[in-house]
């Protein structure tokens, strides 16, 4: 939770800081007009039209601009008093938070990764269809994107300014373009803003965490008789986040909830007992915190801080087979897990529960009114992010082969090795010795203008209104990676020996390039020297680029007079360029391809190839496409009578050419109908939607690995010019992207029924919508394996993919790519209700707003033979749970608001692809490929989630306002999501791992 307290508004700027026993409450002042200042009441209707007066509705699920228009498409608004009384830092938090917002990424996912490059990454997931199917513009306008996948970062949105949030629910791209097979989320800043305005709040966990800074400002003036329009903004947050907690279960401050719930796969089918096992407190068996001997005759010694020996305890009274295996008798070879016993080593709680981030935004727009009716403008955001995480702490390394005549070894060690006849012994340890833990350091720097004009004029005896812009975006994004090793010097650096009496490294080659001893057996500390061999301070490095280039033209009027009304008409055309450029490390990337080889010392012992840290490898890589388009829409008028009421018909289309993927074409038809039964409305609407392959899937930085056992498949026929099976061999693996790709093609298809401020219960609005969504031809990876195996099987179009008989001097290989296979099938109900209402007697308004969504159906179709066809519907592990709750309820009068906030999901299961069963009831005699698709499981529930916040606002006096906000009011912890291997924290979405926010210890720096 957060205790935010933040204000606005008011007659000299900064005039107080002060805090009180209760809330920290923060004035900030200067001259603001009235509107700015105070705190309006949310929209009684669930349509954004009813958030404004205006005579021309502009609504983002439709390019048409008329009086009186309602788009069949569901749209949810969240105006400028919503975002206000969430008092969040960053809007994003709060629009995630709508229910039909579903695997949204933010500060808390992602924070367990290292190589991924989205930590830190804020982007909007409708329906559960992943960041990549949710188009975000800005005022209508697309934004250059902050990752390879083509998503924009919102943290680098401005955001003061925004004076509403749109967020369509329903497919989009034959109004707005590819991508939008989920929805539009379209933020719309205020661009008449005059005065000034600012905003400062501070905040911190009850845990004493993730404090929170934030500070904003802006200002607005018309000049040259209110025809030079310029504003300005800038914008400075900084949240430190949650650290990470450390080894075993201590999560970070005083959070108690940690329990390394895990899958445990038992390795064993068709016993009739689930292959799964859910279990809390699962122990990794072959590393422990200052290293376990983890096979062999001396199994299970392992090693204090001090390095002295002690017999490890295993979970699940395991006893040790001292067998090369490492087999532990009574618990899960598979795997290797125990349940219980000495938890000390495990790292799965030594993840960030979120990242730090700090975010720095400056925004201008300066306007031109060349007569009443047209303007010309230029905007410019200039905007930076900064952040950081843990994925786990030490570096847990396993199978370590190390000599019984190591001189760091203790004595009892050395005489048991004598003893059993060894000389060596396998060896694993979560690197606890190591001072400094991983951390990942993604930056963000985006520069993006827009210059425009928009307007109106008369042509063929009627008005249009045109908007035309074009727009350059690039966004830098530096991923720098501290304190991880280097694997093959780590490895030279644990091998010590004897020379002289000195204990140096045992590979002469690796002590002639400046390797240096560690001690692995218990926690000493290296010494510096060694730490910067096998840390070094220029550890792994990205660097990359993003433009886009987009010139944009639209119209719309009404030429025609119907029967029923004017028909509407908007038509446009589109210019899109996107471009990418990427650079890795040498020694992840490969010597070769990187151009940073000055600042990473050449050595043998490293491979020049790249792939030598022990994570975050980063690969080389650059592409581009172009995109035209060109679209019409039309709202036709078809009954409008007091009889039969008003109803009229949206179509619309969208010619699309892309320079990778060849042309594709869009549609949608709906319609409204406001029926004669008072405050009752009908809509539908069916579209056709794509989204185009992004730059990473078509030119996807290429990572090679070596396959040593690879194997050629038995059955089938091989292509011409390649062996026949069986047999293996060594084959390089290249992980590549496919230029081939076609856009994924999804159906869309809503109904629904609003009713609107009745006549019989003034102020009540609630409206219905089901939807329906199919993709086809979703992207979607195989493996090296899968790639052959197909081909062999007779699917000619993944022969070309691989090469076991190239040219003499050449290594075999495979290239593991992307292709159109995979298909989604989706459907649910949205439901949204507000009320307001006034108590006789009691001063001022109160309103309640409920939105909902359920997820009916969410079916993944590998789309590959031998695939799995799995419904994730009520996944609480993932971001599609049966149901979704946001609900508010407030109260404000002239100076006082006060608002509580509900979020719920429901109960559900862990996975959708297990099947639950008890011990002796679970099926038998099934194939290998449904064992591998459907596997059985002893327990697959996860609880739902409640979470309350509570927050308010005290109008100090005339355009000065402080602010109050409580998140998880009562500190419910969040759900754990357990997974096949020790868990990185609990789940991001939708649990908040952060627990309750408490009023900052002291006023936040200013």
């Amino acid at each position: 939770m957060s205790v935010v307290s933040r204000a606005r508004g008011g007659s000299s700027f900064l005039s107080a800081l002060f805090a009180t026993s209760a809330v920290a409450v923060i004035v900030s002042a200067g001259s603001a007009n009235a509107q700015t200042a105070q705190v309006p009441a949310p929209p009684a209707a669930p349509e954004p039209a009813s958030a404004t007066a205006l005579s021309e509705i502009v609504v983002t699920g439709s390019r048409i601009r008329s009086t009186g228009f309602t788009a069949p498409t569901p749209t949810q608004a969240l105006g400028q008093a919503d975002l206000e009384r969430n008092a969040e830092p960053n809007v994003f938090t709060t629009i995630a938070q709508l229910p039909s917002l579903q695997g949204s990424t933010g500060a808390t996912t992602g924070t367990f990764s290292t190589s991924s490059g989205s930590q830190g990454l804020s982007s909007f997931s409708l329906r559960g269809l992943t960041p990549i199917r949710t188009l975000t513009l800005l005022d209508g306008q697309r934004v250059v994107p902050a990752n390879i996948t083509g998503v924009p970062d919102i943290s680098l949105f401005p955001q003061l300014l925004v004076q509403r949030v749109d967020v369509v629910t329903g497919g989009a791209s034959a109004s707005y373009g590819s991508d939008a097979v989920g929805g539009v989320v379209n933020f719309i800043t205020d661009k008449k803003f005059e005065g000034f305005k600012a905003n400062v709040a501070g905040g911190v966990t009850t845990y004493g965490d993730n404090e929170q800074f934030l500070l904003q400002v802006a200002g607005g003036k018309a000049f040259l008789n209110d025809r030079l329009h310029v504003q300005v903004s800038a914008e400075y947050d900084d949240e430190e986040g949650v650290p990470a907690g450390g080894f075993g279960e201590d999560a970070p401050g005083s959070r108690d909830w940690y329990t390394t719930a895990t899958l445990i796969n038992r390795g064993v089918t068709n016993d009739g007992s689930p292959q799964y096992l859910y279990r809390e407190h699962a122990q990794a068996y072959q590393y422990t915190k200052y290293g376990l001997i983890s096979a062999g005759p001396l199994q299970g010694t392992a090693f204090d801080q001090n390095g002295n020996p002690f017999q490890f305890q295993y979970g699940s009274n395991g006893v040790p087979s001292k067998a090369a295996n490492g087999a532990v008798i009574g618990c899960y070879s598979n795997g290797g897990f125990c349940v219980g016993g000495d938890l000390s080593g495990n790292v799965g709680v030594g993840t960030s529960l979120q990242s730090e981030i700090k975010r720095m935004n400056s925004y201008g727009r300066i306007a031109y009114d060349i007569d009443d009716n047209n303007e010309i403008y230029a905007t410019l955001n200039v905007a930076r992010v900064e952040s950081s995480n843990q994925p786990n702490p030490g570096a847990a390394t396993t199978g370590l082969t190390m000599s019984c005549s190591n001189p760091y070894l203790p004595a009892s060690v050395v005489a048991a090795c004598a003893a059993n006849n060894i000389t060596s012994f396998t060896f694993g340890t979560s690197n606890a010795l190591l001072p400094r833990n991983i951390s990942v350091h993604p930056t963000r720097t985006q520069y993006r203008g827009v210059i425009g004009a928009d307007g109106k004029f008369t042509a063929l005896g009627t008005d249009w209104r045109y908007d035309a812009y074009y727009q350059h975006g690039e966004n830098t994004t530096n991923i720098h990676v501290r304190d991880i090793l280097l694997k093959n010097r780590y490895n030279a650096a644990v091998q010590a020996v004897l020379v002289n009496g000195q204990i140096v490294c045992a590979d002469p080659v690796a002590r002639a390039n400046g390797c240096q001893p560690i001690n692995v057996f218990g926690g000493q500390r290296p010494s510096d020297a060694a730490l910067a061999y096998i840390t070094p301070e220029n550890g792994p490095y990205q660097h990359s680029v993003q433009k886009q280039d987009v010139a944009s033209i639209n119209f719309s009027g009404e030429p025609i007079n119907g029967w029923a009304g004017p028909v509407a008409l908007a038509f446009g055309a589109e210019y899109r360029r996107e471009a990418y450029h990427v650079q890795g490390d040498p020694y992840g990337d490969g010597s070769a391809a990187s151009p940073y080889t000055a600042d990473y010392p050449a050595d043998p012992l490293l491979a020049t190839a790249g792939n030598n840290w022990y994570a975050g490898n980063y690969h080389s890589g650059a592409g581009k496409y172009n995109v035209k388009e060109a679209y019409a829409e039309v709202n036709v008028p078809l009954v409008n009578s007091e009889a039969a009421g008003k109803a009229n018909l949206n179509a619309a289309g969208r010619w699309t050419d892309y320079s990778t993927s060849g042309t594709v074409y869009t549609w949608k038809v709906g319609a409204t109908w406001d029926t004669p039964v008072d405050g009752v409305r009908l809509r539908a609407v069916t579209s056709r939607d794509v989204r185009a392959p992004n730059l990473s899937e078509l030119y996807a930085a290429p990572v090679t690995t070596t396959l040593p056992n690879f194997t050629i498949p038995s059955n089938g026929t091989p292509p011409p010019g390649q062996p026949a099976g069986p047999g293996a061999l060594l084959v390089l693996q290249n992980v590549v992207g496919n230029p081939n790709l076609k856009p994924e093609i999804a159906k869309n298809a809503s109904l629904g029924v609003v009713l609107s401020n009745p006549k019989w219960l003034p102020g009540f609005s609630v409206s219905v919508d089901w939807y329906n969504i199919v993709l086809n031809g979703g992207i979607s990876s195989l493996s090296a394996q899968q790639v052959v195996n197909f081909c062999y099987a007779g699917l000619t179009q993944y022969c070309g993919s691989f090469n076991f008989a190239p040219p003499a001097g050449t290594t075999p290989y495979v290239n593991a790519q992307v292709f159109n296979l995979a298909s989604i099938k989706t459907s649910g109900f949205d439901i949204e209700a507000s009320y307001r209402f006034d108590i006789p007697s009691v001063p001022g308004h109160f309103d309640l707003r409920a939105l909902a969504t359920n997820t009916h159906k969410f079916v993944t179709n590998q789309g590959f033979p031998g695939g799995s066809v799995i419904d994730t519907a009520g996944q609480n592990s993932g971001a599609t749970p049966d149901w979704k709750v946001l609900a508010v309820q407030s109260w404000s009068s002239d100076r006082f608001m006060l608002s509580l906030q509900e979020r719920w999901f429901s109960d559900g299961v862990i996975g959708g692809q297990y099947i639950e069963c008890a011990a002796g009831s679970c099926p038998v005699g099934r194939t290998a490929a449904d064992n591998n698709n459907y596997p059985t499981i002893d327990y697959n529930q996860m609880k739902g989630a409640t979470y309350v916040d509570l927050s308010g606002s005290y109008e100090v006096k005339k355009g000065l306002t402080a602010y109050f906000k409580v998140a998880n009011l009562f500190n419910r912890d969040p759900t754990p999501s357990p997974q096949p291997h020790p868990a990185p924290g609990p789940n991001p979405a939708p649990s908040p791992p952060l627990g309750r926010f408490s009023p900052p210890r002291r006023p936040p720096p200013f």
